[in-house]
């Protein structure tokens, strides 16, 4: 069972380079599963549309996770009501709309399961993610509920992320982290057999600053005139990483980073 997991596209060029290049991949690296991490896809940098959803599901994606972007585009708090291959964080407020956790089936018919966590640290108001994770954990057990599970933790600092690797140790397929924009060097199954890496990087334009334009983020920073952040256009590199599963366990077998296209390679 292989899972490929891609860290938040960015922007048109992101968006552009996983339409365009996904299904060639999932071809080449007979890629059974598919979670990419969607809450920077528009147009403008940060949130996602319908209409860019639909796309994203159409070119081989089997679900989209977010972050703390989810509501950026209004229009989400109604379209994710109704599209469960779409979700946001499991620990949001608890009237949030939409699921921060689904299991879905894979082309060779696995049950996969798929949690969103945003983390506590430097990000917006959210429930306490250890707390929430461990509720899960109760409630939830790998071949039982399903045969895989992939978590997306969506968060700003890596010893956060680092500690829900080996909470879900032994419990979890894949723990991967995202919002940072850059892959981390760190690949790796832990001790009880989850796939880790602290940051999955972004699909976008890495002639940038973490995705956006670089000099109006340079202006910004010297305070400086400057406008809205918005994305930068050039080559996308898509950046992520494919996990191999093992269909008795639901541990993972190997884990190797990917990178393909734009100014990135892989080391």
């Amino acid at each position: 069972m292989k899972i490929l997991f891609l860290g938040d596209i960015v922007g048109v060029s992101g968006c552009g380079s996983v339409k365009k290049n996904l299904s060639k991949i999932i071809s080449e690296k007979k890629i059974d599963f598919v979670v990419v991490n969607g809450e920077n896809a528009h147009e403008t940098g940060v949130g996602i549309s319908e209409n860019i959803t639909n796309e994203l599901i159409s070119c081989g994606v089997d679900v989209i996770t977010t972050g703390n972007h989810v509501w950026d585009q209004k229009e989400t708090l109604e379209h994710i009501k109704h599209e469960k291959r779409l979700l946001r964080p499991l620990n949001l407020f608890e009237d949030a709309p939409g699921s921060g956790f689904r299991i879905y089936k894979s082309k060779n018919n696995f049950k996969v399961g798929v949690l969103n966590l945003m983390g506590n640290v430097y990000m917006k108001k959210c429930d306490n993610v250890f707390e929430k994770s461990k509720n899960f954990l109760k409630n939830f057990k790998l071949k039982h509920n399903y045969d895989f599970l992939v978590v997306d933790f969506h968060g700003e600092i890596t010893s956060e992320k680092m500690a829900i690797g080996h909470l879900f140790d032994g419990q979890a397929t894949l723990v991967v982290g995202t919002h940072t924009h850059v892959p981390t060097n760190d690949a790796r199954i832990l001790s009880k057999g989850t796939g880790y890496q602290t940051d999955a990087g972004m699909c976008g334009d890495y002639n940038s600053v973490i995705g956006m334009d670089k000099d109006n983020s340079l202006n910004r920073f010297f305070k400086k005139e400057s406008v809205k952040h918005y994305p930068a256009t050039g080559d996308s590199s898509i950046c992520g990483l494919i996990v191999e599963g093992n269909i008795k366990t639901g541990l993972a077998k190997k884990i190797t980073s990917f990178i393909y296209g734009g100014v990135l390679t892989n080391s």
